[in-house]
């Protein structure tokens, strides 16, 4: 079986170092090695995200890193909604970026349709400024 991913907005995330930063202070609440997000919508092709799908994370209109998505579990809120736990690898990738119009909730995003990983060297490459960083994802060169 192929595997499906999902995309989603980071939002209140100018950079991925901010999504860190925010998961380094959330990782108590959640098992060792993993990251959770919590969306209302429980995916229907749950089997293709788990057979190796990641979480592609946008920041500010481009995609730019990911993380293994490792289950699906429930969680109840305190208005006793169901809703669906994205448990995640605690490793975020960082990928080349790619541009992506705005959206609500999130989506499925097909494995072609996905950014390259970087190579780990360069992770700690200087980064463009995010606006001409997204540009050159909208026409395609970066």
């Amino acid at each position: 079986m192929e595997h499906l991913n999902i995309i989603k907005l980071c939002v209140g995330a100018d950079t991925v170092e901010d999504l860190l930063d925010w998961q380094r202070q959330n990782a108590p609440r959640w098992a060792p090695g993993t990251a959770e997000h919590v969306t209302r919508m429980w995916p229907k092709r749950a089997d293709e995200i788990l057979a190796g799908g990641s979480l592609y994370w946008v920041i500010k209109g481009v995609i730019l890193a990911r993380q293994r998505i490792l289950a699906l579990e429930e969680r109840r809120g305190a208005d006793g909604i169901a809703r669906c736990a994205l448990v995640l690898d605690a490793e975020v990738i960082r990928t080349e970026a790619a541009a992506r119009r705005p959206f609500q909730g999130w989506r499925y995003l097909d494995p072609a349709e996905t950014p390259r990983d970087l190579p780990k060297g360069r992770v700690h490459d200087d980064r463009l400024p995010p606006a001409l960083e997204q540009a050159l994802a909208e026409i395609g060169l970066r």
